[in-house]
């Protein structure tokens, strides 16, 4: 099935959507979406993963992933705080989470992520953070424009119901702290205020 076919909305979250699914290894067994809030990643992911399975902290999120999965085999949502959630450790050849950690204990989840991960899994992680310094202004303004004229044209909407939780850290702080915990981490900053981390497990 098409990615196409799987996109009823478009916003700055679906955008990074196509990076992360290239980003999935070849003959991934089992893949693990982070916040997966109403399953639309997941259900992208079932494509190039034999099992998918998502986690969110809001129960009407996840009701609306099991209704919307209804069906598709290899597709499994926990209701649950990702942090003390039953999942197999290491149980995932790919793990992924878009903005959703800065909703939660920001060391504990990525250490979480990066203890899940099979050896030679990959990790992909896009997040939010709080501009602080002089260059993070700056790169804001800049992008400003851009992010207005990307919402306008592809009228950005997101599901009824998500919640909003505005991140505290900032985009040096992230970085910093993401290279500490996952050595070689691949850090990327992205237009559509966003960031991106990619590791692989050794």
């Amino acid at each position: 099935m098409p990615d196409s076919d799987l996109a009823p909305y478009w916003n700055t979250n679906v955008a990074r959507h196509p990076g992360i699914l290239r980003a999935v290894p070849e003959g991934c067994r089992d893949a693990l979406d982070v916040g997966c809030g109403d399953g639309l990643l997941a259900r992208k992911l079932a494509v190039r993963a034999e099992r998918v399975t998502g986690v969110d902290n809001s129960p009407e999120m996840i009701a609306s992933a099991r209704e919307q999965a209804a069906g598709r085999p290899g597709l499994d949502f926990v209701a649950g705080d990702f942090l003390t959630a039953d999942l197999p450790a290491p149980g995932y050849d790919f793990i992924c989470s878009v903005s959703a950690v800065h909703q939660m204990d920001f060391t504990p989840a990525l250490a979480r992520m990066r203890d899940l991960l099979r050896p030679g899994g990959v990790l992909v992680v896009v997040g939010l953070a709080r501009e602080r310094s002089v260059g993070d202004w700056a790169a804001m303004v800049a992008a400003a424009p851009v992010v207005r004229t990307a919402k306008l044209l592809r009228r950005a909407s997101f599901p009824p119901g998500m919640p909003f939780i505005s991140p505290h850290m900032s985009y040096g702080e992230v970085r910093a702290e993401a290279r500490r915990v996952l050595p070689g981490v691949r850090y990327r900053r992205h237009v559509l205020r966003r960031y991106s981390l990619t590791w692989q497990a050794p």
